[in-house]
């Protein structure tokens, strides 16, 4: 059957750091319960339309018989103002879990055992009226499994304090 009823891209993502995270609990692939150190949340940025994706390759080596899930997630944060850039400087200066809420309104968890890092990232003002001001930012990690569904309990007690 050949449904055409899928869209691309990521409209919200939700990070954590890593040491945050107490227990992933996971069923077939499904995260159905997330514990997260006390008084812990993730933090959400929403993304403006169009602009955040989440890729995973996977790569297999026949001859060392294994195979690893890399994850990059891209995003971009319009405007420039200094909370934000304390926030992405803090996300950047640690090993993070990510949540990303897609446009077909599915949340993937990335990061689960290994975490996911700052890798590149841009800030600038532009130069036309119509350009972005505001951040590019790239976050990518190597994982053993492949990203995880979350279900919508554990995605709507996300910004909850654990």
């Amino acid at each position: 059957m050949d449904c055409k009823d899928s869209s691309g891209g990521i409209v919200e993502i939700y990070f954590i750091e890593k040491g945050n995270v107490a227990t992933i609990a996971e069923a077939s692939g499904v995260v159905t319960g997330l514990t997260k150190a006390s008084g812990k949340r993730f933090w959400k940025y929403e993304l403006p339309k169009e602009t955040g994706s989440l890729t995973e390759t996977m790569t297999g080596n026949v001859q060392n018989g294994t195979v690893f899930y890399a994850s990059e997630l891209k995003l971009v944060v319009n405007k420039l103002n200094v909370a934000v850039r304390n926030e992405i400087k803090l996300l950047a200066q640690n090993t993070l879990i990510a949540v990303a809420k897609d446009n077909n309104g599915k949340y993937w968890l990335v990061g689960r055992t290994r975490g996911i890092d700052f890798t590149t990232g841009t800030l600038g003002t532009g130069t036309a009226f119509g350009d972005r001001s505001g951040f590019d930012l790239t976050f990518a990690g190597s994982e053993p499994e492949p990203m995880l569904e979350v279900n919508s309990t554990v995605a709507s007690a996300l910004e909850t304090a654990g």
